[in-house]
């Protein structure tokens, strides 16, 4: 079931009315855990069998670390393999089949032309990695292991972001799901406007965006101004429309008195590479920060080293998102990013060249216009999934376009920069609002008292402004 689609507006009313009835947290997670596997499962009800598979052996694997402590490593092993596996299978074993297949030809050796036909289930990449990371906490001893089984499936299965996160720690999720939960006025309010506003983000600046670069990347031969016009498109389709997404999971879980974590502190005003990956998908970089790149040494070790540290996480990060050489290639570009700053940034550091402080403000933006260029260069490796043509499309010069050409890519990119004026307003509202309070400063009343008039707005635009040709998620495919 999609957020955006009829079904949802239903549903969510629906277990909200049922949920707040039930008497007592046992039998209210009782009735989520059932609503969230008719979430899961409502296309594909096998999609419920193997969530439930997954959390079962996640579950016996953190009572048996607490009981056989000397023979945790095995257990742990144990499940990683499964939950590898599972995620492996799944998502990886079409694309092993392809590339030795592409191998055996290319040695001129007999190869094969058959795939296994496998169907991605909905969020196995979130919910995996989810059901991992309890695993380890138990291992680590950083938490207990929860006794209570339909207290963990909810945990693994909560349905806001069951499909595309946040990926969630046992730390922060579970204590959630252990106590009794209440509502207050504010948080329906903030509930509320995170949901309007998740859903004016995917269906009006995500969809109608998303278009443009549908568009353009559909064209045969595209001009280089069109291919760039349509990268800018897809940069603002896919922040906007994965945003989206996380704000109407949070909301929805808000108006069940869970508070999810943030996914996203908008990232096209970071300053480097480095913090782009502290501002985008935050859940999945701190994952991958805390179980895979300290776990390997981190910047502890000699810098060759390191290095090599930060190239893995980022190419396990690009193979995360898809099956293809492309996301490969995606991730490896962004690690090689963060080392050039790391190199950059020492030798800035050694030199010590004084900035007057009136220089800063632009010397500030213009790291900010860098980095979303980068960013943009990074959207195209993502977005173009055939390497041929993607090798293709990075040769194109500003010289071999026309005229006629050029007007019409102006035209796409000021068209997406339109739909994407409210994401920039809101980053550089974000902004001040930081330069003069901390994050948890709570809002002056008057914005408060403004929040109905901002919904009331928001829904008008999501009424005159829809795109007329509705997109499922993006990240429904990771």
């Amino acid at each position: 079931m999609s957020f955006n689609s009829i079904p949802y507006l239903v549903y969510l009313p629906l277990v909200f009315g049922v949920y707040w009835l039930l008497p007592a947290r046992k039998w209210q997670n009782i009735f989520l855990l059932a609503a969230s596997y008719f979430f899961l499962g409502y296309v594909q009800p096998w999609f419920a069998a193997l969530i439930f598979a997954v959390s079962s052996v996640n579950y016996l694997a953190g009572l048996a670390m607490e009981r056989w402590p000397e023979k945790r490593r095995y257990i742990l092993t144990a499940a990683l393999v499964f939950c590898l596996g599972v995620l492996g299978y799944f998502k990886y074993a079409d694309f092993f089949l392809d590339n030795v297949s592409a191998l055996l030809q290319a040695l001129g050796l007999p190869s094969f032309r058959w795939s296994l036909g496998i169907i991605l289930p909905v969020g196995i990449s979130f919910y995996t990695f989810q059901a991992l990371a309890y695993s380890v906490d138990v291992y680590r001893q950083e938490v207990k292991p929860q006794r209570k089984f339909i207290d963990f499936c909810l945990f693994i299965s909560f349905f806001p972001q069951l499909v595309a996160g946040p990926i969630e720690r046992s730390a922060d999720l579970m204590p959630q799901v252990e106590k009794r939960r209440r509502v207050t006025p504010a948080m329906i309010n903030h509930g509320l406007l995170l949901l309007v506003w998740g859903f004016f983000k995917k269906l009006v600046i995500a969809d109608n965006t998303g278009l443009i670069a549908y568009k353009v990347f559909s064209l045969n031969e595209p001009g280089f101004y069109m291919v760039w016009a349509g990268v800018f498109a897809f940069a603002i389709q896919i922040l906007a429309d994965f945003w989206a997404y996380t704000d109407i999971a949070r909301g929805s879980a808000l108006l069940l008195g869970f508070r999810l974590s943030r996914n996203f502190d908008h990232p096209y005003f970071a300053t480097s590479p480095a913090d782009f990956w502290r501002r985008w998908h935050m859940s999945l970089s701190y994952w991958l920060r805390d179980y895979v790149y300290i776990p390997l040494g981190g910047s502890r070790v000699p810098p060759a080293r390191a290095a090599g540290n930060i190239m893995l996480t980022f190419l396990l990060s690009g193979l995360w998102h898809g099956a293809s050489w492309n996301f490969v290639l995606w991730g490896g570009y962004h690690g090689l990013l963060v080392l050039l700053h790391r190199w950059l940034r020492k030798i800035t550091s050694l030199l010590r060249i004084p900035v007057p402080h009136i220089l800063r403000p632009g010397i500030r933006s213009g790291k900010r216009l860098v980095t979303f260029g980068l960013v943009c260069i990074g959207w195209l490796l993502f977005r173009v999934t055939d390497t041929d043509r993607l090798l293709h499309l990075l040769q194109l010069t500003p010289w071999q376009e026309d005229p006629a050409s050029r007007g019409i890519a102006a035209y796409l990119f000021f068209l997406g920069l339109l739909y994407s004026l409210p994401i920039w307003l809101h980053g550089l509202a974000h902004l001040r609002w930081m330069r003069h309070h901390r994050l948890d400063d709570t809002l002056p009343r008057a914005a408060l008292m403004a929040r109905p008039l901002l919904m009331a707005l928001l829904l008008l635009g999501i009424l005159v402004l829809r795109s007329p040709e509705p997109a499922t998620f993006i990240y429904f495919q990771f």
